[in-house]
């Protein structure tokens, strides 16, 4: 190894897996609060993770329970089926990002660790003043940082899952944005055409299965013209770019639907399958006619 150290995770995982296991997984593991999740790979049983399991309870301190997260996504809410490892048979935890909590049940809401980088990137670009609509809050991660970490005026947040809802709800209370993030319970498509026609700066659309056929509704949102933060998975052929396979499938539906958009920024958020990216575009938008 060339006398570096190896990180303790991967080293866990060589440990207790074996090297050619270990590159497949140890990659795989995300911490949220003090829950250990193991995404498995398809070729893979729960149970034969059930090793690096017990070797994250005894080595990582900070963990006290660990679940295996199943391939593809559960029920209509877009949440993972999950199977008890090791540890407490506990899935609520308390996730702490850029200062602050969020209270979530993994096995009821979706979150992910990997979006850290853009709650804080996206917060940053809000003005002060600004009102944002959030389409799809979850627990209300890029709202709450939002409210905290800039002065908007309000941010609208929408989630059709009632756990999620829940959260947000009390999340926004125990980081004192209750007055900021506004939370609502419903189809975002629904919510906005009901309540929020031409209310907003800036809209979030962090659910790719969603974004485009949702996009008409998000401009909807917006007062005459303002920024979109389109969230899309894109399957490039090999040596095209991610981010135009992205902006070419947006600039489609931006035709199909009538709409005014230009891409001011686009990047690779990560990815999430075998030659399959997470993208993300800061598009303005504004309403035609």
């Amino acid at each position: 190894m060339g006398g570096r150290r190896i990180p303790l995770l991967k080293r866990l995982a060589i440990e207790v897996l074996g090297e050619d296991l270990a590159k497949r997984v140890w990659s795989r593991v995300e911490f949220i609060g003090d829950i250990a999740v193991i995404k498995v790979p398809f070729s893979l049983s729960p149970k034969d993770l059930k090793p690096l399991a017990e070797a994250l309870l005894r080595e990582v301190p900070r963990v006290k329970s660990v679940w295996a997260a199943l391939p593809g996504v559960g029920d209509e809410y877009r949440v993972r089926n999950y199977m008890h490892l090791a540890g407490d048979v506990r899935s609520e935890t308390i996730y702490k990002e850029h200062g602050c909590l969020f209270k979530i049940d993994i096995a009821k809401v979706f979150l992910t660790t990997k979006l850290s980088y853009e709650h804080m990137r996206v917060a940053k670009l809000v003005k002060e003043g600004e009102v944002v609509t959030n389409m799809f809050a979850g627990v209300g991660t890029f709202s709450i940082i939002i409210a905290r970490y800039s002065k908007p005026r309000a941010v609208h947040s929408i989630d059709i899952n009632p756990a999620a809802y829940q959260y947000m709800v009390d999340n926004a209370l125990l980081n004192r944005v209750e007055g900021i993030v506004l939370p609502y319970l419903g189809d975002a498509a629904r919510v906005i055409d009901e309540k929020l026609v031409g209310t907003s700066d800036r809209v979030l659309m962090p659910l790719p299965d969603l974004a485009l056929s949702y996009l008409p509704y998000a401009v909807k949102a917006l007062r005459c013209r303002g920024v979109i933060h389109v969230y899309l998975h894109v399957k490039p052929s090999v040596n095209e770019d991610p981010r135009t396979v992205a902006e070419k499938a947006l600039y489609s539906k931006c035709v199909e639907y009538g709409l005014s958009c230009r891409t001011a920024y686009s990047r690779v958020v990560r990815m999430v399958g075998p030659r399959k990216y997470q993208v993300v575009l800061d598009t303005y938008c504004s309403k035609v006619g």
